[in-house]
């Protein structure tokens, strides 16, 4: 029989519309390059700020200090081999910078900005 269909060749109807709260969102994925963010309205009016696409990450570095340093290019990510190929910040990703290799140790497309720490 095709599916989505009763034995009796009837079709299945849905009996409501799914609500707000239950449809997916459009991915969001962070890449490198120019300064873009967007802000998302989530459940009960709270304001979630996501990268869109950055170039800049605060490292924290061996002597526990911070700094904001330029992201030259992804080099590996351990998710996935495809994401670094397109430029794509995930969290583990291990990014190069002006200090060297670094690893992303946040979810960039969940909070607003890019959190690293320095490898050896």
């Amino acid at each position: 029989m095709k599916i989505g269909r009763k034995i009796s060749g009837g079709k299945y109807h849905r009996n409501r519309k799914k609500r707000l709260h239950e449809r997916d969102s459009q991915a969001r994925v962070s890449r490198l390059g120019k300064e873009k963010t967007r802000a998302i309205r989530t459940r009960s009016g709270c304001i979630k700020t996501t990268i869109l696409s950055s170039s800049t990450a605060n490292v924290l570095d061996k002597n526990g200090k911070c700094r904001q340093v330029k992201i030259k290019n992804v080099l590996e990510t351990p998710s996935n081999k495809f994401l670094a190929r397109q430029n794509i910040l995930v969290k583990g990703a291990i990014i190069e910078t002006d200090l060297g290799k670094a690893r992303i140790t946040n979810r960039p497309s969940q909070e607003g900005n890019i959190q690293a720490e320095l490898l050896d």
